[in-house]
């Protein structure tokens, strides 16, 4: 906008001399200077506003309105609209309600100056005036969405707020600063696990923390399911110095909070990877199986607007990777941000507000494959509005949780719940208060299966920073926990299990990184579960799910034998120098004649084994006959015969000491083969440990084509190949 003062200095100079036409030099001089500070200042805004930089701009436009004089009303009204504009981009929701007053009371032209007032009073709480403004609008435009939606949120806001529902929500003191903190995520549990523990500890130890949790009568985040947390902030200790023309703090970045063993959780720590750069990052999601994150980063340009862009980082080791970014268009001119994963981990979910839209900011999705990201495809109707939609996040049963300010809620940004279905695509639910407020209310995250974790909001800050909250909604929940593992070894977090109920569930259950899973379960359905990974046996799990009015946790437990290494049979038992089993070795064959009715094309070697003590002779003839009395237990409780042989290697096949083995025994490491002349150089406890070791019953696999037809030996052969060979590997 131009503007032109010389007409008024022209007429003074007609009806003035003397003296006076000093005075009126003078004061032309001071004018042309006031409008030029004026323009340069309102350029300068337009600019800063053209580049996204809205903090810098609602200076820029406050200081060319405060140039303007008083009576010239139309250049005010439209520099407080501009003002406006920003705060509410910056969320400084009661500087924007002064700002479009005064918008209004100078008569801007633009009309959205009134809906925008009213939207900016609605994220006040100011019902009553709201609602004033939202008819005064729709006296203008009558058949506007957002103003109906308005004047209907100005109904059921205040009808909410005095009937609250059973969400609990508390603020979450250990992971806020002085700034703005949002969007936490938890880390999907398992990620990261060293490999060095003992998995079947593990679960058992789990086991009983979920008795634990199923007790509690309150929700307490430290004896949450995952143990870690990252959240973008904008607090001092994000990387560099400078301050950003958007917000006026700092540039954001992700940080992590981790839980101590002690269950406490530490102060959040910057990421330590090239994740966090100079820019904004934040807003990120985990994969599923945790090995891959994605996040929002808005890079800058002095001389272009910024558009946010989303990247990803794999996970290698204990750390993050170099990012990427996500090539998700061809489209340069859109904003791509808030990324999600569907609990299948099949398809990114994203914000965007690229053409093709419903209007403002919608949640699109796009597939994962292999070579990148399949076309874009924007979720519709009835999730995305003329109004912003963002912030998308799954629970893991496929309830999609997002953020709205185009729907019916009670303010700014309210958190919605949107369940598949089969006849409109998906069932839209305002989450209500508490979990709602008049303020933004956004970045849903749960722990685990269950519906508790971490939101954030700007609800009670008068400068507009969110910060985070946990949230519960109490619910009785039946759910199984599943640990994978090799027996003998460590978890498998390639294996898969397959859950079958007799309500027609059939589902294929990936685990996480650690070789677990957890899946809600329906009561009163029985279940079986078969735990399997290449190159190894399966192992079959049946539950049966009571009816319960309290939630509870079953656990249990995928040991897969490994098909080209001998197994330990634990707990076998014999009489003292004989081959007559003892009844306490009846429940470890009962397993072992289970599972090889699981796997009925498999026949096996029974060995048993003695120490270097006693004859050579002596020692075959006794472990040849341990072996028998295994096998024909074996017989007797269904097995064939020829699917098992039975050989007593006496003393010559010493224990080979594998990882798992070497972890419980620190004098042992790893590779060492437990033979005479090795125990001998070790001390007599020691030496007691490594002889009880070597006297073991153990099988190992030697087919698995028992029964097969040609053709499905030769299908079973080329798998049988490409085990060893990944095996080998």
């Amino acid at each position: 906008m131009k503007f032109n003062c010389k007409p008024t200095a022209s007429a003074c100079l007609q009806v003035t001399g003397g003296r006076g036409l000093w005075m009126v030099v003078c004061c032309m001089i001071m004018g042309l200077c006031s409008c030029s500070n004026e323009a340069v200042s309102y350029k300068k805004a337009e600019q800063a506003y053209a580049l996204g930089e809205y903090y810098s701009a609602a200076a820029l436009f406050k200081k060319s309105y405060s140039q303007c004089k008083p009576k010239d009303k139309a250049k005010r009204g439209v520099r407080a609209w501009w003002m406006g504009e920003c705060y509410s981009h910056i969320n400084y929701a009661q500087k924007a309600v002064a700002a479009y007053q005064n918008a209004v009371r100078y008569k801007c032209p633009d009309s959205l100056a009134v809906l925008h007032l009213a939207q900016q009073q609605l994220k006040l709480g100011n019902y009553k005036q709201a609602e004033q403004n939202f008819r005064q609008y729709l006296e203008l435009d009558p058949t506007n969405e957002l103003g109906h939606i308005g004047l209907l949120s100005c109904e059921l806001g205040p009808q909410w707020k005095a009937e609250p529902n059973l969400y609990k929500v508390k603020r979450e003191a250990i992971f806020n600063s002085r700034r703005s903190d949002f969007s936490p995520m938890l880390v999907p549990e398992g990620m990261g696990i060293s490999g060095r523990e003992d998995v079947n500890q593990k679960a058992t130890e789990a086991a009983e923390l979920k008795a634990v949790r199923t007790n509690q009568a309150e929700f307490n985040i430290n004896q949450l399911e995952s143990s870690q947390l990252v959240l973008t902030s904008t607090r001092n200790d994000a990387e560099g110095d400078d301050v950003s023309n958007i917000t006026g703090t700092k540039y954001a970045d992700l940080f992590l909070a981790r839980r101590e063993e002690s269950g406490k959780w530490k102060q959040p720590e910057a990421v330590e990877s090239e994740v966090n750069s100079s820019y904004d990052e934040g807003a990120c999601c985990f994969s599923p199986d945790g090995k891959t994150m994605y996040f929002t980063r808005c890079s800058s340009d002095p001389d272009y607007p910024r558009y946010a862009e989303i990247w990803q980082s794999a996970r290698n080791d204990a750390s993050w990777a170099k990012p990427t970014k996500c090539e998700i268009s061809k489209d340069t001119l859109s904003s791509f941000a808030h990324p999600a994963i569907s609990p299948d981990g099949q398809w990114l979910y994203f914000v965007s507000d690229m053409p093709g839209g419903e209007g403002g900011m919608d949640i699109w999705r796009t597939r994962i494959l292999d070579s990148g990201f399949g076309g874009a495809e924007n979720l519709g109707r009835p999730i995305n509005t003329s109004g912003d939609e963002m912030f998308p996040s799954f629970r893991p049963n496929g309830d999609l949780y997002f953020s709205s300010d185009g729907h019916p809620g009670m303010g700014g940004l309210d958190i919605l719940k949107a369940v598949p279905d089969s006849v409109r695509g998906w069932i839209v639910e305002n989450q209500q208060y508490p979990l709602n407020s008049c303020a933004d209310d956004f970045g849903m995250t749960f722990d685990g299966v269950h519906n508790r974790g971490f939101f954030c909001s700007s609800r009670g800050d008068g400068k507009g920073w969110e910060h985070i909250y946990s949230f519960e909604l109490p619910e009785v929940l039946q759910t199984v926990t599943g640990w994978l593992y090799e027996k003998d070894g460590y978890e498998l977090p390639e294996g898969v299990v397959h859950m079958v109920g007799n309500d027609g569930t059939n589902e294929k259950v990936s685990v996480r990184s650690d070789g677990s899973f957890t899946k809600i379960l329906k009561p009163g359905v029985d279940y079986v579960f078969l735990g399997t990974c290449k190159g190894y046996l399966n192992v079959k799990q049946a539950l049966k799910v009571q009816q319960s009015e309290e939630s509870e946790d079953y656990v249990l437990q995928f040991a897969l034998p490994p098909i080209n290494i001998p197994v330990l049979i634990d707990n076998i038992f014999y009489e003292f120098d004989k081959a007559t089993l003892l009844p306490e070795s009846k429940e470890a064959l009962d397993r072992l004649v289970v599972m090889m009715e699981e796997n009925p094309n498999i026949t096996i070697e029974l060995s048993s084994h003695c120490d270097y003590r006693g004859s050579d002779t002596y020692n075959e003839r006794l472990s040849q006959r341990r072996a028998e009395s295994v096998v024909n237990y074996m017989i007797e409780h269904g097995v064939k015969r020829d699917r098992m042989i039975a050989v007593g290697y006496g003393e010559n096949r010493p224990k080979l000491v594998r990882k798992r083995l070497a972890a419980q025994h620190d004098f042992l490491n790893e590779g060492d083969t437990l033979t005479e002349a090795y125990i001998k150089k070790l001390n007599e406890e020691q030496q007691e440990i490594c002889n009880s070791l070597n006297r073991r019953t153990e099988f190992r696999v030697l087919r698995t084509t028992y029964g097969l037809t040609m053709d499905e030996v030769r299908g079973e052969t080329s798998q049988g190949e490409a085990t060893k060979e990944e095996d080998h590997e």
